[in-house]
């Protein structure tokens, strides 16, 4: 991770439907070959450390035909876009037939000039990894059918959802323990020797291409969770896992590449020992969603060794939208804490507008929503404050209240500090009703001295003695949802 910072900010671009909207906003077609430096000077936010080109590769005309034909997938596409037209279905990003850059997209070259224009820019690119399924059409069901699950006529005549022929074989469709079969995808086997070979060297290739990649449903490939989910058809568990051996060779072609591992069930611990970089901190993402300040507090007391290689997120294509899942200034409450944390942070293109329909990966286009410009202005002015924030030292801190007013339980703070004194200190009411209490602050070298607070948030200033603030703490009174982001000087 040499070339990296240590807890960097990744911007996720649905590549396809953002395209979609240069293109209707400039007139013209649009391709990552020739997008305008003015609108890549858009993307490069202040803040940003990578962007994320999710969905660039090759989509399999055999995942668009089932796409098309699918009931349920029609209904949640004309949910998504009222106006739904045939052509703005074009299939699954994660049904892929081959990792090359699609054509439509503006191919291998498309790409390139993308990366260079990021790179002008000081921004990294992430690209995605499949690791779990390709699309039924990729060459390898065919050519190395000894890379996939297969079964018999049997499994086929007594599951039909979960199996397919081709080449003369029956293949499974890829699934995770806890739902049914994606009808798209054919299910690779983790345990086959030639596979790991095979995906060693698709993983170099993409590297060459980018910074960082985002391996989809990274936890299936674990040779526990794969035993259990395949069982007999699996064969024999190897003596290795699965990613250590890949990153093995990955690594020595591109000791630089950042691994983020889209983790669930838990898994991140495993993951992160077994050489991902960051893993999607998803139970931070619930408990902020649809829990309360003491359950954050929680899940905020691990180790910082383990909280330095999260990756802490709102929303992204596979999540509902913020603005419409956190109503109230929940959202703004959340965003807060996710901007000023340890490790490593996931924005999504369209959360700082507002946008509030989540769109479905197999579509081209965006539902037409009403930009927010006051959440656009919240969210940029949060990601310049947040960038010099988030280094040294970092710690929560307790707030404590009063016998008759409980309020204090729903006040999340926590201080970045260097040597014997804060230098920031964030506090946040994660609750919908005004909360007051008075945040201990454990520095004893405050005392003695005048302090000036700046709220970097509004600009407030309050002038406070130290020895006040380390016996009695810092007062606090914040209303709904609100916040306080102090510079301590």
């Amino acid at each position: 991770m040499s070339g990296w910072p240590a807890a960097p900010v990744v911007y996720e671009i649905d590549t396809w439907p953002w395209l979609t909207g240069v293109s209707r906003r400039l007139g013209r077609p649009v391709t990552l070959a020739d997008v305008p430096a003015a609108i890549w000077d858009e993307v490069a936010a202040p803040g940003l450390d990578a962007v994320w080109l999710m969905g660039v590769w090759e989509r399999s005309p055999a995942g668009l035909e089932l796409a098309h034909a699918n009931e349920n997938l029609g209904r949640a596409f004309r949910d998504a876009l009222p106006d739904l037209q045939p052509e703005d279905v074009v299939g699954s990003p994660y049904c892929v037939r081959r990792y090359r850059v699609d054509e439509r997209l503006g191919g291998p070259e498309g790409l390139a000039a993308a990366r260079a224009e990021l790179r002008r820019r000081g921004l990294r690119l992430v690209l995605d990894y499949v690791p779990n399924h390709t699309a039924p059409d990729h060459p390898g069901t065919v050519e190395h059918p000894e890379w996939y699950i297969q079964g018999t006529p049997e499994d086929l005549a007594a599951d039909p959802a979960g199996w397919f022929t081709t080449g003369g074989r029956v293949i499974a469709h890829g699934r995770d323990p806890f739902f049914p079969p994606w009808p798209d995808v054919a299910q690779l086997n983790a345990f086959a020797p030639g596979l790991r070979e095979a995906t060693a060297s698709a993983l170099i290739g993409i590297g060459e291409q980018c910074d960082g990649v985002r391996c989809d449903m990274a936890m299936l490939f674990t040779n526990d969770i794969f035993a259990r989910t395949w069982g007999r058809y699996a064969g024999p568990a190897p003596d290795t896992e699965f990613w250590p051996e890949i990153f093995a060779a990955v690594r020595a072609a591109h000791p630089d590449l950042v691994m983020i591992a889209e983790a669930y069930w838990d898994m991140e611990w495993t993951l992160q020992q077994q050489g991902f970089d960051f893993c999607y901190d998803k139970r931070l993402y619930d408990r902020l969603a649809h829990e309360d300040a003491d359950a954050v507090r929680k899940h905020l007391a691990a180790g910082r060794d383990y909280q330095d290689r999260l990756i802490r997120f709102l929303e992204n294509h596979d999540e509902p939208r913020a603005a419409a899942t956190m109503p109230g200034g929940r959202d703004r409450a959340a965003a807060i804490a996710v901007a000023t944390l340890p490790g490593a942070v996931l924005w999504h293109d369209g959360q700082f507008d507002g946008r509030r329909a989540q769109l479905p990966v197999f579509l081209a286009r965006y539902r037409d929503e009403p930009a927010d410009l006051g959440l656009r202005e919240f969210y940029h002015r949060l990601l310049a404050l947040a960038a010099p924030l988030r280094r040294g030292e970092w710690r929560m801190l307790d707030c404590l209240g009063w016998p008759d007013n409980p309020t204090h339980r729903d006040v999340l703070a926590w201080a970045w500090y260097d040597g014997d004194v804060p230098r920031h200190v964030v506090v946040i009411n994660f609750g919908a009703h005004a909360s007051q209490g008075r945040v201990e602050l454990p520095w004893p070298a405050l005392a003695g001295r005048a302090w000036r607070l700046t709220n970097l948030l509004d600009g407030r200033v309050f002038e406070r003695d130290g020895a006040d603030l380390v016996g009695n703490g810092l007062f606090v009174d914040l209303p709904a949802w609100g916040a306080h982001v102090i510079t301590v000087q």
